[in-house]
């Protein structure tokens, strides 16, 4: 058996999240269906983490193993996939790596950008949270300065999962203005279920002035989901990039 990855963009509107589920579409199953169909063998695909339904990719991974010792654009096998899959699906390549790659424990970096929409955009209800009113943007960029000297993110993960450890190490966090979009980049080795949204729902009550940047250390050191604010929509909470290292590429 030979072991590749898999890059996908998929628009999350229409799924109950990436992670197989009973009775339920999601993207992971979607994607075996379709590998398996098109390769003629049985494919079950291990993604680089699970995202909420609702949630958006425009950078995901997931590996699988296969007879098929080698998988290229000689074979079509990406053009073939597309054809097959919805039109919310996309796959972007296929690389081989080595026996022992694992989409989700090999990686060393994602990266998530949440949108708010400043202005109501009816073509993008799906894709952004409109947010009414005006926002202190530079409170939200200390409260992110703030945040990143931090890395026990339990008050920002959601009741009751199965983490092992809700030790995260953020590399970058901050708020920039996008044309009438105001965009939420965070850069972290791991991110925790409904984190980046937690996070986000809460900095917004820090822009509306309804909490002090320096509020978001308090509500680290507690320790404590219900000391932060609201978890911000699904809709708005794109992936954009995973980082893995070069040496476990073939």
């Amino acid at each position: 058996m030979t072991r590749y990855f898999i890059y996908i963009s998929f628009k999350g509107t229409s799924y109950h999240g990436w992670q197989l589920q009973p009775g339920a579409v999601t993207v992971q199953k979607v994607l075996n269906d379709a590998l398996s169909t098109i390769l003629s063998e049985k494919i079950s695909v291990t993604g680089a983490g699970r995202t909420d339904a609702g949630v958006h990719a425009l950078v995901f991974c997931a590996h699988f193993d296969s007879r098929a010792p080698y998988l290229d654009v000689r074979n079509n096998i990406i053009f073939r996939l597309n054809r097959y899959l919805p039109a919310d699906i996309s796959v972007n390549g296929i690389r081989k790596v080595k026996a022992d790659s694992n989409a989700r424990f090999s990686a060393v970096s994602r990266t998530y950008r949440y949108l708010i929409l400043r202005t109501k955009d009816p073509f993008r209800t799906e894709t952004g949270w409109y947010v009414h009113g005006d926002l202190d943007i530079d409170a939200m960029n200390r409260a992110s300065e703030i945040m990143m000297r931090h890395n026990d993110f339990t008050s920002f993960c959601r009741l009751h999962s199965d983490n092992k450890t809700n030790i995260c190490t953020v590399f970058s966090a901050g708020w920039k203005p996008e044309g009438n979009t105001l965009v939420f980049t965070i850069r972290a080795d791991r991110f925790l279920r409904n984190m980046v949204r937690a996070i986000v729902g809460t900095m917004i009550e820090t822009g509306r002035g309804k909490i002090s940047p320096e509020d978001i250390e308090r509500i680290l050191l507690s320790l404590n989901r219900s000391s932060a604010g609201m978890s911000a929509p699904a809709r708005g909470l794109f992936l954009t990039d995973i980082e893995y290292p070069d040496e476990i590429f073939e």
